[in-house]
């Protein structure tokens, strides 16, 4: 007899949504996708703020957002952004010598952060002129950043692993091979690098026909964490049901976004030892469904989990930060241990 599938253990923290909007000192609208660290002692955050009028998908603008806690649930955000488009175009101008980043840079967002080698490097999204990229930066004060890399079109949701590999640096990464697959077919991919800078050895890891919970696209959610039996990391998951209808601000939101869970080998992450037959998170609560992403309305994009961060602690519970309905911050909770064996019994 086949055993029931296992239980996410997953748990929703009683504060969520732990960051929104009205936290922000300054115009903030969608607060989102944010990347989450431990560095000196203390939690940091950047976020994603997509800012202009309410229920309006014409945004004024997209910065990040920074915030430091002392526990990972109650954040003090600071009073500006640490990246706007004007402060992304300089720090990009020297991987784009030839170009005006004026002109070529139209925002950077949906950052992710790693702790390696005692500095955080960033991974972002940057859209661009000539299509969307991905890019890796360094900081030690979040302040001064220095850009190191930037991909070629088109390619986003890049993470960072928080250790070489082998001698080198690897991070996986969602390509969008729009002309192969036609729209939204969308798959997990893994690099690997001497310096950061130079990419290769790069290949397709986990793909959408892996996941029975995924029949749009899946790519790379919070940087991987170590534990002994592999490397863990979370996935975004999308179904799309184009009967959905309206589903949120735009006139039309068909994909529900989960949070899924794959188990690398630590050897050779390229190596999947399992990928997680259910999902970790699937949108249920009302911020997350969009029926109390706030007050005020719906959420932007409903029945949307994002995981961008996760923080292993040292008594070796996990704490996974989510982007819900594209519209505010939340934190899931639960032990490596629990989250090893759910990756494992469900595969």
């Amino acid at each position: 007899m086949i055993p029931p599938p296992m239980k996410s253990p997953l748990k929703r923290h009683p504060a969520n949504p732990i960051l929104t909007a009205r936290d922000v000192p300054y115009p903030a609208t969608l607060i989102f996708n944010a990347g989450v660290c431990k560095f000196e002692g203390r939690y940091a955050c950047v976020f994603r703020n997509d800012f202009g009028r309410w229920g309006d998908t014409k945004f004024d603008g997209t910065n990040l957002g920074l915030a430091f806690s002392n526990d990972g649930v109650k954040w003090k955000v600071e009073a500006k952004p640490c990246m706007d488009v004007d402060k992304a175009r300089a720090m990009l101008q020297p991987l784009i010598p030839f170009r005006d980043a004026h002109k070529e840079i139209k925002r950077v967002y949906d950052p992710r952060l790693t702790v390696l080698d005692g500095r955080v490097y960033m991974c972002f999204a940057v859209d661009t002129l000539h299509g969307l990229c991905g890019g890796i930066a360094v900081t030690e004060d979040f302040e001064h950043f220095e850009a190191i890399t930037l991909t070629e079109p088109d390619n986003r949701n890049m993470v960072l692993f928080p250790d070489k590999v082998g001698g080198d640096y690897v991070r996986l990464d969602r390509p969008m091979p729009v002309y192969s697959h036609g729209k939204d077919r969308f798959d997990t991919w893994i690099s690997r690098s001497p310096d950061l800078v130079h990419w290769g050895q790069s290949r397709c890891i986990v793909g959408v026909e892996d996941l029975v919970y995924a029949n749009d696209k899946i790519g790379p959610g919070a940087p991987p964490i170590k534990t002994k039996h592999g490397w863990l990391t979370t996935l975004h998951a999308v179904d799309r049901d184009d009967s959905r209808g309206k589903n949120g601000w735009e006139k039309k939101w068909a994909k529900r976004y989960h949070a899924g869970l794959a188990l690398l080998d630590l050897h050779d992450p390229s190596k999947v030892i399992a990928v997680a037959g259910e999902p970790l998170l699937t949108p249920e609560a009302p911020y997350e469904t969009g029926e109390g992403a706030t007050p005020e309305t719906d959420g932007f994009r409903n029945h949307v989990i994002f995981p961008g961060g996760m923080v292993l602690e040292d008594d070796g519970m996990v704490k996974v930060y989510y982007g819900s309905a594209d519209t505010t911050e939340c934190l899931a909770t639960a032990h490596v241990d629990e989250l090893v064996a759910f990756c494992l019994a469900n595969k």
